[in-house]
């Protein structure tokens, strides 16, 4: 039969990120493509310590339905994680999420209907730019330089489409790049933010993972009119497998974004919930990011070698003050994608930059991970990417 599928689902048999995990799952191929945590950093023992409480005090109410807003027990835990990072909030104003996927999906369809106009960092992360597109925005992508979004060029934007629905920022460590947008382009961004009404959506799963520089306080700091919404998760500080982030957000919003949830999954996962809150409960979770920034610092610092000594001399790179990234822009007019399939026939493949962009990419880009990679793992396969880009721009 012919099936008449919505326009949310894509049409084009363009599958790019499919071809880049087709590619990466090869044994033989080392990937520098996924935006993996370290699983030796998993805190597996406490975690299982957590959980054996959590079976033994309160299994019944762990393993019944819950509510869509999120267990109580966590909520108070994530309000301390929020003080730590100078936002001062409560339970109330605080969401449960199936991870950061969720919280960018839900709140685009809250807020966006087909035509709508919303304002990105250009790149950006590219499931977000897919979810847009799956809602029908209109996609407007602002240039960065090293301090994040241009505050000019933003400004710009913002004149050009007095429309705007919302803007969508990685201000820390963002995703593709690993810039932090400067403490000075933080006010700015929020004052503009309030200047031409519009809602913030401000996503920081990689924040907390900073091994240099100086800490900087989210966009939500700032925010006093209460148009941001603060998204963040714990796949980045724990464990991805279980799928929970959450949002800080205005109240009207959150019991919109609740109702909307509730048809979405009823709500995320309840024993995951009461296993975190004790995890975080019984342990000291500022010393386990400790050790994760550290080991990421390590392997940052060894990719960022390899780059200098093996990548063509004028190859551009981003450099990082924590997060998992590094963003790499090569001279010349260079085809990313075909330059994709020769690094894997190097045995060595990377996250092309094209799909990070909402319209016209810059060519011969591309994101490298570093977090999922053991160092003799990084020295070899950065040597076979380097060859590899070598070749093609010969």
């Amino acid at each position: 039969m012919t099936f008449e599928y919505s326009k949310r689902v894509p049409q084009t048999d363009n599958d790019v990120v499919g071809e880049i995990l087709e590619a990466a799952a090869n044994p033989a191929v080392i990937s520098f493509a996924g935006g993996l945590p370290a699983p030796e950093l998993f805190p597996v023992k406490e975690m299982q310590k957590a959980a054996d409480t959590v079976f033994e005090t309160e299994g019944q109410t762990a393993l019944q339905y819950s509510n869509a807003i999120g267990e109580k027990v966590l909520r108070d835990e994530i309000v301390k994680l929020m003080a730590d990072r100078k936002v001062t909030t409560t339970v109330d104003h605080i969401g449960v999420t199936t991870g950061s996927e969720q919280s960018i999906d839900l709140l685009a369809k809250m807020f966006i209907n087909p035509g709508d106009t919303v304002i990105v960092e250009e790149p950006t992360y590219l499931c977000t730019l897919d979810v847009f597109r799956s809602y029908g925005a209109n996609i407007v992508g602002v240039e960065m330089d090293e301090n994040g979004m241009r505050m000019d060029k933003f400004e710009e934007a913002l004149k050009a489409h007095p429309e705007t629905k919302l803007v969508y920022t990685i201000p820390t460590f963002q995703n593709p790049t690993g810039r932090t947008m400067s403490l000075d382009r933080r006010k700015e961004f929020v004052e503009l933010a309030n200047k031409y009404d519009i809602l913030v959506m401000e996503d920081d799963p990689y924040g907390a993972i900073r091994y240099e520089g100086t800490e900087l306080p989210p966009l939500k700091h700032f925010d006093t009119q209460d148009r941001v919404v603060y998204m963040s998760t714990f796949s980045k500080i724990l464990a991805p497998g279980m799928r929970l982030g959450w949002i800080v957000c205005n109240l009207d919003v959150l019991s919109n974004f609740v109702v909307m949830k509730q048809s979405a999954d009823l709500h995320s996962d309840n024993l995951s919930q009461h296993i975190i809150a004790k995890f975080l409960e019984q342990n000291d979770i500022y010393k386990h990011i400790k050790e994760i920034s550290d080991l990421y610092h390590h392997r940052f610092e060894l990719m960022l070698e390899a780059i200098k000594n093996e990548f063509p001399a004028d190859a551009k790179y981003s450099h990082p003050e924590g997060g998992m990234f590094i963003w790499v822009e090569l001279p010349g007019d260079v085809d990313t994608m075909e330059l994709f399939k020769t690094c894997v026939e190097h045995n060595v493949a990377f996250v092309p930059g094209d799909s990070f962009y909402p319209n016209q990419p810059k060519r011969g880009t591309f994101r490298l991970n570093f977090s999922n990679v053991d160092d003799e793992t990084i020295k070899v396969g950065m040597k076979r990417l380097g060859d590899a880009l070598k070749a093609a721009l010969q």
